[in-house]
């Protein structure tokens, strides 16, 4: 492995290559969204054959940016992730993005169309091909509310029991009672830090504005899978980025296409959450191949 870093506007980006770079190689990227490379490690291990490439997002793990509270929209991510490519130097990689690292995708595609020959895009959560979109940003917004004004605890009390939730999101979800941190295991003192991934992605409308234009997508040479965990639920009843995945295909005029166990069904026990990877290995491999 070797670790590089590339400077963008407002940020030093720090991303790894296992493997050895040769003309003809297509990487595999692996990229995720706000998690950054370390939730890859087991994902990885099944595609020792290949070149693969993982990155840590500006707005977290080693990757640093000048303003470490401010939003990060899913266009910054976008060009992030081209110039990533660029100083990689490899020609047109297979990208592989899971959650807000599918949303990124995405918007590189429509903004870079030559960068990516086929794109994976894992459970992207784009609010904007729900028929609850307005209910779904409203409780983005109130998350962030919610963490400006009482740190991280509360605000990801909110998070966990919304995506927990399965269906449209009720118009009157906001007027619940808050859920307790403490039953999740979450601090219930606000530390003052203001630069949690997550938020900082929420702030910037990576839910929002999910789904970029769909004709730029459409236009582009890449080959665009959308990808939904068999466990996350289907299109009226499953998971929010569930649903999101189901609308995201439909835009695009295709079907999705299901991979075993849920939205983070990679994971082989990084961040103490277990999947199915071996099996979510098979299945990526097999759409990679089918592409190829």
């Amino acid at each position: 492995m070797t670790t590089r870093t590339v400077a963008v506007p407002g940020a030093t980006l720090t991303y790894d290559v296992h493997g050895e770079l040769a003309p003809g190689v297509t990487p595999l990227v692996l990229a995720a969204s706000p998690m950054d490379a370390s939730g890859f490690e087991t994902l990885r291990s099944h595609f020792t054959d290949r070149v693969v490439v993982t990155y840590d997002p500006r707005n977290t793990g080693r990757s640093v940016r000048d303003e470490p509270t401010a939003g990060v929209s899913p266009e910054e991510h976008a060009d992030d992730l081209h110039a990533v490519l660029a100083d990689l130097g490899s020609g047109p990689v297979d990208l592989f993005g899971s959650s807000g690292g599918a949303v990124n995708g995405l918007h590189l595609v429509a903004r870079h169309p030559d960068d990516v020959r086929l794109l994976v895009a894992h459970e992207p959560p784009a609010a904007n091909v729900l028929g609850d979109e307005a209910e779904v940003a409203a409780v983005c917004d109130d998350m962030v509310a919610t963490y400006d004004a009482h740190g991280v605890g509360p605000a990801m009390a909110k998070f966990i029991a919304f995506v927990m939730h399965r269906g449209p999101t009720p118009p009157d979800h906001l007027e619940q009672p808050a859920p307790e941190p403490a039953a999740f295991g979450l601090p219930t003192e606000d530390d003052g830090s203001r630069n949690d991934p997550l938020m900082s992605n929420l702030r910037g409308g990576n839910v929002h504005r999910g789904l970029p234009d769909v004709e730029a997508v459409s236009r582009a040479a890449t080959r665009v899978v959308v990808a939904v965990g068999e466990e996350s639920g289907g299109p009226d009843d499953g998971e929010m980025p569930a649903r999101a995945a189901y609308g995201v295909a439909a835009a695009l005029g295709q079907e999705v296409v299901v991979f075993p166990s849920h939205h983070a069904g990679f994971l082989g026990g990084e961040f103490g959450q277990t999947g199915e990877p071996e099996a979510f290995a098979v299945r990526l491999r097999d759409v990679l191949e089918r592409a190829g």
